[in-house]
């Protein structure tokens, strides 16, 4: 039987951008800093009176996330304002997501600026009717407003909504067809509007209480415009922050922006704990007034990279493959390919030792600017930022190469990829018996076992390997249940791939129906627990054709042999966001699978005809063994770090 092998199963969807359009958007784009940027120094703190805190926080809540915001706006109440602290709360609310009462303001559809005053009571200052929250003039005015009418001796500002690092926040979905998002450049561009009008040079602390929003992009733009950055490098589950957390400022005037900081990432892991959500979590605290030193270690190690692209781009490709990294998805088009910075440095220098001075500069300087950070077991280590890096060009956003924070790394990524691109076709992947497929055993423990040689002159540039597995279908077609890592090893003359599969599926039911969904598979470092991601599709039930992106994050306990977390988040397709959703319990989700036609067509099919209902904590998880006599393809596929492969088929019949 012919075998249907698609050309690269986990990188699993069309070309984000040409490596074309990439490559000359950065020839037209300046490396380095500029001489006005060095020259920069840090402003003394102005427009400050008396002591105390105003806290103003902006929620863009005419999203599907509204739910989750308004529990947030309610925490703050708890809190409310006093003598030491004034919080100022702008909500922009939806007709879409619900009617869920907010303090003592009852439900409403548009946008209100309040003045919380004690425990439970607001103020209405303006009522906006329908506002557009991604516009940056709102976002200056209200940050204006806030400040001219509660002077302070500190001032924080607190964004929340769909986060996606660099790209920027939002979206307002009361913009549609078309939805607004705040970009970055949107986003720094009003806050220094709104404190110029001020009369403030800098925030104490800017928050984001949003998906990935820590990122050394981000971080490097605001660094003029606040003291603190708190933000996730990771996806943040719907409860977000705990603002009861700022009863620290209102029990003391004299709060420190560090000591504020602090008190949020304690509170967040502490809501973590008890909402079970601890696993996966990330929060930071970023001292920007030492931005300067990232920024200078980051240039340098980008322009060390790119000087000796062709000699270190193997060591970035794999450093980058099995570098901690966040809001990752099957689907490598809605990956966000975010590595994190610290770990990426540290595994890039210990790789190549002629960049091993820059990369610890690199580290050095992180370790200095991140002040406090939480991270959960399926983020372990991570560092406090993130940076960009897709692994080959063809998933490279040219847009990034607007953001003027990524001028020097950008920089870098296209001498990356012109290396990628340069490598001999001789050098590339090849297994020696691509015809003959990989040998295939059949383990005690009633798993498979794919073992492949490849020719030794690719060994140097390869990245990964992976060993994905597929049902084969009475028409020729195939439908991939998941994917997880493979070794490769140097066995001299004659390397050597080696992956292995339990023949199970994942099974999803919702205690009526059930489905068999795609995983993409990672483990900790100690094999105690296993991560999941599984891409979906979501379907309201008051809109049931309109069909949503998703992705369900699963967390295994493998001693206890049960699922501990999970976690539905949805994709903002305008704004690159991820945010989690509060599903319609009468709502419907379909798992989908990667279907590879007999002529090659690739398409994302959902497993069922009916549907799950997406009450999600009413789903149900199992590893079921695939149907006896069933034919299945086992793929062993090679990468390396300009994107090509070679892959080694075999047609396993289940014992």
């Amino acid at each position: 039987m012919f075998s249907v092998v698609p050309t690269n199963p986990r990188r699993r969807s069309t070309v984000v951008t040409a490596t074309a359009a990439f490559l000359l958007l950065t020839a037209a784009c300046s490396s380095g800093s500029s001489d006005d940027d060095a020259d920069k120094k840090p402003a003394a703190h102005t427009g400050r009176e008396g002591d105390g805190w105003t806290v103003l926080h902006y929620s863009m809540a005419d999203t599907n996330l509204e739910p989750f915001m308004v529990a947030d706006v309610n925490e703050l109440g708890t809190v409310g304002s006093n003598d030491n602290l004034h919080v100022r709360e702008f909500m922009d609310r939806s007709a879409d997501y619900g009617d869920d009462e907010l303090l003592d303001q009852g439900s409403w559809v548009g946008g209100r600026t309040l003045d919380l005053g004690a425990p439970g009571t607001s103020e209405v200052v303006e009522d906006l009717g329908d506002v557009d929250s991604a516009d940056p003039a709102v976002l200056a005015s209200f940050i204006a407003d806030g400040i001219k009418d509660n002077r302070a001796g500190h001032y924080a500002l607190i964004i929340s909504d769909h986060g996606a690092s660099w790209p920027g926040i939002g979206p307002d979905e009361g913009t549609a067809p078309e939805y607004d998002v705040l970009d970055l450049a949107e986003i720094t561009d009003a806050i220094s509007s709104g404190l110029e009008e001020a009369g403030v040079d800098k925030l104490d602390l800017l928050g984001f209480d949003a998906c990935l929003m820590a990122n050394y992009e981000v971080a490097s733009a605001v660094a003029p415009l606040a003291d603190r950055l708190v933000a996730s490098q990771e996806l943040e589950p719907g409860h977000g922050w705990d603002y009861g957390s700022l009863q620290v400022l209102a029990d003391d005037p004299d709060t420190s922006a560090d000591a504020f900081g602090e008190a949020l990432i304690d509170g967040f892991s502490s809501q973590a704990e008890e909402q079970g959500t601890e696993d996966q979590i990330t929060l930071s605290m970023t001292d920007l007034t030492k931005m300067d030193d990232v920024d200078d270690a980051v240039s340098d190690f980008a322009a060390a990279l790119a000087d000796q692209a062709g000699e270190v781009a193997p060591a970035v490709g794999q450093s980058e493959a099995t570098t901690l990294a966040f809001g990752k998805n099957p689907d490598a088009t809605q990956d966000k390919h975010l590595s994190d910075l610290g770990l990426l440095a540290t595994a890039i220098g210990d790789a190549a030792p002629d960049v091993a001075e820059q990369a610890d500069a690199v580290v050095d300087a992180l370790d200095a600017a991140v002040l406090d950070e939480v991270f959960g077991a399926a983020t372990a280590g991570a560092t406090g930022l993130s940076i960009y890096l897709p692994p080959t060009s063809d998933l490279a956003d040219g847009a990034y190469l607007d953001v003027p924070s990524a001028d020097s790394w950008g920089s870098f990524l296209d001498a990356y990829y012109t290396a990628g691109a340069a490598i001999p076709e001789a050098e590339q992947p090849e297994f020696t018996d691509p015809a003959d497929g990989p040998d295939v055993s059949f383990d005690d423990d009633g798993s498979i076992t794919l073992t492949g040689a490849f020719d030794p002159a690719g060994l140097e540039n390869i990245t990964e390997a992976t060993i994905s597995y597929a049902l084969v279908n009475d028409d020729d077609s195939i439908t991939y249940l998941g994917e997880e890592v493979a070794d490769f090893t140097d066995d001299g003359d004659a390397p050597t791939a080696t992956g292995n599969y339990d023949l199970t599926v994942m099974e999803i039911s919702d205690q009526e129906d059930s489905a068999y969904a795609y995983v993409d598979l990672d483990l900790s470092d100690d094999l105690a627990t296993a991560f999941f991601d599984v891409p979906m599709t979501y379907y309201a039930s008051t809109t049931p054709n309109q069909a949503q992106d998703a992705l369900l994050s699963l967390v295994l306990d493998i001693d206890a042999g049960e699922f501990v977390s999970e976690t539905l988040y949805i994709y903002d397709e305008e704004s690159g966001g991820y945010g989690e959703l509060a599903p319609d319990p009468e709502g419907i989700l379909t798992p989908d699978v990667l279907t590879v036609a007999a002529n090659g067509d690739q398409t994302w099919e959902p497993t069922t005809d009916v549907g799950l209902y997406a009450d999600v904590a009413n789903l149900t998880y199992d590893f079921v063994p695939l149907d006896s006599g069933s034919t299945i393809q086992a793929d062993l596929t090679l990468y390396d770090f300009g994107g090509n492969t070679s892959t080694l088929s075999s047609l396993v019949e289940v014992p």
